[in-house]
């Protein structure tokens, strides 16, 4: 079976399809960059929680100095929460156009018939505010984003992706998902949900199929040139 072969298959059985925002739909921190976001977390975090800050300082993924933010306290974590947000939408304005074949891939699953949404460990904030930036609202029936001060609930949990399902009134086995990320294989195989790996690195390829990814693509016009077809 060839690589269009596979992706044919998988996105022939799906009526709904999740495209997770970072990295398929648009590269959210080009022009705000991740590790300043998260020293500026740290800092935050640090001034109420020495000991959680010196930790968050370890890393460069906002999302991670969350965590550790909600684990250390969960007051504490409300408040880098509402400005990981904040630093989020700001992200999102300045972060130039969407990733390469992610509006077509977005049309052609639209204009098939299908259901499109969004599902991401990003706030639903920012998703709506680069939607609308870029005039891709239209095209999206709905976002499911961060769930608010339960950060356990972000993928690799199924949570999101059951959700989506939900929303779209659609068994979650018919649905599938488009990552660029090993947490959002773990979270659809939990799911039930199929899952494609978007490969926007060269290491990824490998990674995503050991983890079992249903097809690894690294073009998003692929996808897009698939959803017309099947």
């Amino acid at each position: 079976m060839t690589h269009d072969d596979r992706l044919l298959g998988v996105l022939g059985s799906a009526r709904v399809v999740f495209f997770d925002f970072d990295g398929p739909v648009c590269d959210v921190f080009a022009g705000l960059p991740a590790p300043k976001v998260a020293a500026q977390l740290s800092a935050l975090l640090s001034s109420q929680d020495e000991a959680a800050g010196a930790k968050a300082a370890e890393t460069d993924d906002p999302i991670e100095v969350l965590r550790i933010a909600h684990e250390a306290d969960a007051a504490i974590g409300q408040d880098v929460e509402r400005a990981l947000t904040a630093a989020e939408v700001e992200a999102v304005e300045v972060a130039g156009p969407p990733t390469p074949g992610a509006v077509e891939a977005i049309q052609a699953a639209r204009s098939s018939g299908r259901v499109v949404m969004v599902v991401s460990n990003n706030s639903a904030d920012c998703v709506q505010r680069f939607l609308e930036v870029h005039g891709l609202g239209q095209y999206v029936t709905g976002i499911v984003g961060r769930p608010s001060g339960q950060p356990h609930l972000m993928k690799p949990n199924p949570f999101p992706l059951i959700a989506a399902a939900e929303q779209a009134h659609m068994d979650v086995t018919r649905c599938t998902l488009i990552g660029d990320s090993l947490t959002d294989i773990q979270a659809a195989h939990a799911a039930g949900t199929t899952v494609i790996g978007y490969a926007n690195k060269p290491h990824k390829a490998a990674l995503f199929a050991e983890a079992g990814a249903d097809t690894v693509t690294d073009d998003m016009q692929a996808i897009a040139e698939a959803l017309i077809t099947a």
